[in-house]
């Protein structure tokens, strides 16, 4: 009886977009299920893409992709999304061609009748905490960082705990580095926190984390080391209940005490995770840098190691950080490594780079790494790739 509620409800939901309904599963007695659809979209060799949509009832189709530019300002006027329009052929499909694309992970989704959906065909999905969408890859002629590869994995555990400092039930997901069961030594802790629409599943689903940590510790570019990606707003965590949001006003700071009072030690009491500064780094991408910042500067003794990826830093960095940057020697002396990167076209890139001319005044050692592009995922999962090398060394 679940099933074919699910069913129906699909269904329903289809039929309402004008998107062409999925085909009913044969019974039980029968030859099974169909085989799945292919997704709606075509990676030629040349790197254009062709995205194919059956909605023959619809009216209306687009594109919407973190791949597409955006229409230009109108003043006055809130940000257009980037879209294409796509265009209805006789046998009901809806099709568009983008690029040629370089090769990365895309985001997209599709508006059918102004209503945003994900693809119905494809099973790659960015799941958020307020909104979803599809991925799509356009591959390189050799495999990327980010690719599986016939390398030894790791294993990505999902550990719930109940938050004392915040009384919720939450989970954190934990990357435990090739051979680490047989292994009997500590590891070093890589915190990573994610943005402000992911959830903790994020760094692995859409970034890549575990298989990043693979290929770079397999090339013996990256020491082995544990990752925790714990959920950056002080809520029950969403896979269990609905989004309540963005909480509190204070929010950080309610994060920052489970991170540094319930998610640290449940972490050292369950794993071989060292406790030293030294052997502990905090990094994150826009709001998680943000919480990087707010957490790792305030905490020296606790963390060696910063990340700032695309990080949500407004305002001024001298104001912000007072206590910080009042002793640059401390600083210099307790930081391992200072690492901050930002697209050049992302809207948070002039905070990035007045905390990169901030610490030069202050003569506080970093790396600001400016790339091209903006507020996107496959510029973090390039900054990790950058980042996780440099630790711990």
């Amino acid at each position: 009886m679940k099933h074919s509620f699910s069913l129906a409800a699909q269904c329903l939901i289809f039929s309402s977009l004008g998107l062409a309904q999925p085909p009913a599963p044969a019974g039980r007695g029968g030859r099974g299920f169909p085989p799945p659809q292919p997704p709606s979209y075509e990676v030629r060799a040349d790197r254009t893409v062709v995205f194919r949509l059956r909605a023959p009832d619809a009216t209306s189709v687009k594109l919407n992709g973190d791949f597409l530019a955006a229409p230009p300002p109108v003043e006055g006027a809130p940000p257009a999304p980037a879209v294409a329009e796509m265009t209805k052929g006789d046998d009901g499909f809806w099709t568009v061609t983008v690029g040629p694309l370089r090769p990365a992970v895309y985001n997209y989704t599709f508006t059918v009748n102004g209503v945003r959906a994900i693809d119905p065909t494809n099973p790659m999905v960015k799941l958020g905490d307020r909104s979803s969408e599809s991925m799509f890859e356009v591959p390189a002629d050799k495999p990327a960082v980010y690719d599986i590869q016939p390398v030894p994995h790791g294993t990505v555990h999902i550990d719930w705990y109940q938050s004392a400092s915040l009384g919720v039930p939450r989970s954190m997901y934990v990357y435990t580095p090739p051979g680490y069961e047989q292994g009997k030594s500590k590891l070093p802790v890589l915190y990573l926190l994610h943005g402000s629409g992911d959830t903790e599943a994020g760094w692995v689903s859409v970034g890549r984390a575990n298989l990043i940590l693979d290929n770079l510790i397999a090339a013996g570019t990256a020491k082995p080391m544990i990752v925790v990606m714990p959920y950056g707003r002080p809520l029950a965590a969403v896979m269990l209940v609905p989004s309540a949001g963005r909480g509190p006003q204070n929010a950080n700071d309610l994060f920052a005490d489970d991170l540094l009072k319930d998610v640290i030690p449940n972490v050292e009491k369950l794993y071989r995770a060292s406790a030293k500064p030294d052997d502990r780094a905090i990094a994150g991408l826009s709001m998680g840098g943000g919480q990087a910042l707010q957490i790792g500067l305030a905490h020296l003794d606790t963390f060696h190691y910063i990340g700032a990826f695309s990080a949500a830093a407004r305002g001024n960095p001298e104001e912000a950080f007072k206590d910080f940057f009042a002793d640059p020697a401390a600083a210099n002396r307790k930081l391992k490594l200072f690492y901050i990167a930002c697209g050049k076209a992302d809207g948070l890139f002039p905070g990035s780079q007045a905390l990169s001319d901030a610490l030069e005044k202050h003569q506080i050692k970093h790396q600001f790494a400016p790339s091209e592009e903006g507020h996107v995922w496959r510029n973090w999962r390039d900054y990790l790739a950058s980042f996780a090398p440099q630790l711990f060394r």
